[in-house]
């Protein structure tokens, strides 16, 4: 329901002026004595009251739509007509200033940076959080196609997931002036979206709204959020930007939602998880065999297998490249598949040439897709260009500050530099912002390794094994350290354990190398390196990223079989 300030009356939520003084409606109850406002409010389906937003007019852009002047009037009521248009030109008048003052300094001031907070999934069925988390990933998405706007990613927003929380201190945190969030609630085939844009600086809304949709309404939905949002931060567009934010991916919205499912389990990056994405998008492009996102997904899936699931990759990577080509194919202008190419030809090609033209080409679609950048940084570390390697690791962390893997690999190029001290509190950082991340962990071992704090070096190798679920890289390092103690028979048991794997076709050669070179045989480590070489194992690509190798490095062998791999000595 609407009510008039003036005189109190009430009317439908469709009506914008009061038809006995002319009088701009308002949602919710109203007096003379008020200030005039407007109240953005949204109820949960669910019964549950949500936030009510009361703005003021002079902070807000999103007033009710006004009708034209030249609108037909009710000629049957007893209005003064003349008094009518002169309410309505003061009232466009006064619009036209609040959203020059408004908007106006606000672009002028520069929002140029923004985060789109998970959306608070309110249904009852958590079965469904493939939808409120998709929806916020799809915004995220097509922002970020916008040049001018920088849009933090995927990895640092959802660090809010499931929690209440603050626009201002998210702000602050994420180092953007404004934030998105939202709240979804399914019932059966009905969807309720709310949606709120605030500006942080000064901890105003900008813009409110729910929509009431059906689900098969998701994709135009996405796409409705993601206009008004452009259009209340005022960003002008050029032609090809203004067609990114609106592009249409699909237009089968079973399969849209198929994709969505895909990236949900493709974030949780398990070996289970990423069986199931796969199982999501290969559902997703037989619904839609034009949907080139679905594609780049099952990509993207293939080009990490080998460190997520184990599989080898002369078996998974032509996969990747297969679809990564396809998803091209259908839309030249995705950033991602080029990245996913660029990996798969460095990987499984040893190509550096054509590595490299992918990369580039994907940060030329997209500057700001960090994903490309971080590849393209570990890239540059294995061909020995350290300088270039940390610049774009660093631009990466620009753009996604809270990144535990981009900082990680920071560390790992502080290992590179001999900087110990710092790599460890790089670690100590990671910690802070995820306990439970056993790479940190991993990485922490490699420096005590390195420092000599063997004692230490085990507690922290052994919380990676475990947090890792036992991963190959993380057992590796920890028959390194058993080896290094003198604990040989710990070690063995490692290497029983690994052989097994690797004739299962689920650990590499590369980790069977690593525990030999910690129990200083040589000899066997070679061996394995060079069984390595004849499966084109991809760890072969890394050799100037191993610490644990260092006790080859005075051996002829090493320095072969870097020549033969392509890389520099």
């Amino acid at each position: 329901m609407k009510r008039c300030p003036q005189c109190g009356r009430d009317y439908d939520a469709t009506m914008s002026f009061c038809l006995d003084d002319g009088s701009e409606l308002l949602y919710g109850p109203a007096s003379a004595s008020e200030d005039a406002t407007a109240i953005i409010h949204s109820t949960d389906v669910s019964g549950d009251a949500l936030t009510r937003q009361q703005i003021h007019a002079t902070d807000r852009s999103s007033l009710p739509s006004f009708p034209s002047a030249a609108r037909p009037i009710r000629r049957d009521l007893r209005i003064d007509k003349f008094a009518i248009f002169i309410g309505l030109i003061a009232a466009i008048s006064g619009t036209a200033f609040v959203g020059y003052r408004y908007f106006g300094s606000a672009t002028r001031n520069g929002i140029t940076s923004i985060a789109v907070l998970p959306f608070q999934n309110r249904s009852s069925d958590t079965d469904t959080e493939y939808l409120s988390d998709g929806l916020a990933e799809s915004l995220i998405y097509r922002l970020s196609q916008i040049p001018e706007l920088k849009v933090s990613p995927r990895s640092s927003a959802f660090r809010y997931r499931g929690q209440e929380v603050d626009p201002e201190k998210v702000g602050a945190e994420l180092g953007v002036d404004a934030v998105i969030s939202g709240r979804l609630v399914q019932r059966g085939d009905n969807l309720a979206i709310s949606v709120d844009l605030v500006d942080v600086r000064s901890n105003k809304t900008l813009w409110g709204e729910q929509f009431e949709r059906k689900i098969s309404d998701l994709l135009s939905t996405q796409r409705e959020i993601a206009s008004a949002i452009v259009d209340k931060l005022q960003i002008k567009l050029s032609g090809t930007d203004s067609r990114a934010t609106g592009k249409r991916y699909t237009e089968n919205n079973e399969a849209y939602q198929l994709y969505l499912k895909g990236r949900f389990f493709w974030n949780r990056r398990t070996s289970e998880n990423l069986k199931k994405a796969v199982e999501q998008f290969k559902a997703a492009a037989e619904k839609d065999p034009g949907f080139a996102l679905a594609y780049a997904g099952l990509a993207d899936c293939y080009v990490v297998s080998y460190y997520y699931v184990g599989e080898r990759t002369q078996e998974i990577l032509p996969l990747a490249r297969t679809y990564a080509a396809k998803a091209i194919e259908l839309d030249p202008t995705l950033a991602e598949p080029h990245a996913t190419l660029g990996l798969a030809s460095w990987f499984l090609d040893w190509d550096k040439a054509e590595a490299e033209r992918e990369f580039l080409r994907a940060i030329e679609l997209n500057p700001n897709y960090p994903t490309a950048r971080h590849w393209y940084s570990r890239f540059l570390r294995g061909v020995g260009r350290f300088d270039d390697a940390y610049r774009e690791i660093k631009r990466a962390e620009e753009l996604e500050p809270l990144s535990i893997i981009f900082i990680n690999n920071i560390a790992e190029m502080a290992i590179d530099r001999g900087e110990l001290d710092a790599a460890a509190d790089l670690c100590r950082r990671m910690f802070e912002l995820e306990p439970n991340f056993w790479a940190a962990h991993q990485t922490y071992a490699i420096v005590l390794v390195m420092q000599g704090r063997l004692p230490e070096a085990l507690t922290e190798a052994q919380r990676s094994v475990e947090l890792s679920n036992r991963s190959n890289a993380a057992l590796a390092l920890l028959g390194h350290v058993y080896a290094g103690l003198g604990r040989r028979g710990d070690a063995e048991a490692v290497i029983k354990e690994l052989e097994t794997r690797h004739s299962n076709k689920s650990a590499d050669c590369r980790d069977l190398a690593v525990v030999y070179a910690g129990m200083r045989d040589s000899d066997t480590a070679f061996q394995w390196l060079e069984k390595g070489y004849q499966e084109h194992s991809v760890f072969l690509a890394f050799l100037n990223l191993e610490p644990m190798f260092q006790p080859l490095h005075a051996d002829p062998r090493w320095k072969g079989l870097k020549k033969r791999v392509g890389l520099p000595e």
